[in-house]
């Protein structure tokens, strides 16, 4: 299974960035990204790649039903 996390770029220099969530940061790769990005803008990170831009409210969605599966998980046995 491949997962992408929502992530906010803290930086970038146009053909990397580096992104944050919930206090880690990972660098990532811009090649696979067809728009150009600012810092404060969302992108789904995959294995190294920004891979899609997302807008706010739906990162943010995103992340809490995440959240929420990931507490689901840690509830059962």
């Amino acid at each position: 299974m491949c997962l992408a996390v929502p992530m906010q770029v803290i930086s970038t220099d146009g053909q990397t960035l580096v992104a944050e969530i919930d206090g880690v940061k990972r660098p990532a790769s811009l090649i696979m990204l067809g728009e150009e990005v600012a810092v404060g803008d969302y992108v789904l990170i995959h294995a190294g790649f920004a891979i899609s831009r997302l807008d706010e409210d739906e990162a943010l969605a995103t992340l809490a039903l995440m959240r929420e599966c990931l507490e689901k998980a840690q509830e059962k046995p």
